[in-house]
């Protein structure tokens, strides 16, 4: 099932260069623009660079996956859904085959993402394995998401409430949280906010393992909260399926 979303992926190439687009706008002109933040400290950097990559690479994993419930719903209209439904394909994997590919998708996205980042002249210095964690946040992050729009999908099944959801959750899941500022440099409630925000739990584990000096206790413990909350929304969007399917 999961091949089966990624050969759509691959007959539409452009739909990644796409989804490249906004990081890159990201990564250049907020970089450049913001570049002199760090001067009023609380980044654990001098370069505004080093900081903002784990920001955008978190943020494009979120962009990506929220949208998982539009193709859940194409599904229902073409009636490919149900098709499936007689066959012995497992309902977890119909479920969340796009939730897979997605990851696959927001791997490769990352990668882009750092390199274009190293090329800018960003630095990282927890080495392969801080990348990997960073990688692998935005991946559990990818997951929850994804799985909680499938599920949305199913309990809506519109279209346009489904935009209005994420286009209403996407800001306020950004801007609490230390994407592009330092949580020192925000008021004090929207730090004890963001401190609740899985999107902020990602940037954290990932930022914490760039560090030279990684704090490996902060890594796993807002890495364990991911996979825990992954697991819950993997769950949660299985039932919402189960609910579909007796329905038809």
């Amino acid at each position: 099932m999961t091949q089966r979303q990624l050969m759509q992926i691959l007959r539409q190439p452009v739909f990644v260069v796409i989804s490249l687009i906004q990081p890159v706008i990201w990564l250049f002109l907020f970089g450049n623009l913001f570049r002199k933040v760090v001067e009023l400290g609380g980044f654990g950097t001098t370069s505004y660079l080093d900081y903002l990559i784990p920001g955008i690479v978190v943020m494009s994993a979120l962009g990506s996956s929220m949208w998982a419930g539009m193709g859940t719903l194409e599904e229902i209209e073409r009636g490919t859904l149900n098709r499936f439904l007689t066959t012995p394909v497992s309902r977890n994997a119909l479920m969340n085959a796009n939730v897979v590919q997605t990851g696959i998708s927001t791997a490769l996205q990352s990668l882009v993402i750092i390199l274009l980042g190293r090329a800018a002249g960003a630095a990282y210095p927890g080495g392969a394995v801080g990348l990997f964690v960073l990688v692998a946040a935005s991946i559990l992050l990818g997951t929850i998401f994804g799985a909680l729009s499938n599920a949305l999908g199913m309990l809506v099944r519109q279209r346009e409430s489904i935009i209005g959801i994420n286009t209403f959750l996407l800001l306020p899941l950004t801007f609490l949280s230390s994407s592009f500022m330092a949580p020192s440099q925000m008021p004090s409630w929207m730090s004890r906010v963001a401190d609740f925000n899985p999107v902020n739990w990602a940037m954290v584990a990932g930022r914490s393992a760039l560090n030279g000096n990684p704090d490996w206790g902060l890594v796993l413990g807002r890495g364990a909260a991911l996979l825990a909350l992954a697991a819950v929304a993997v769950w949660l969007s299985t039932r919402t399926f189960r609910s579909y399917q007796k329905s038809v």
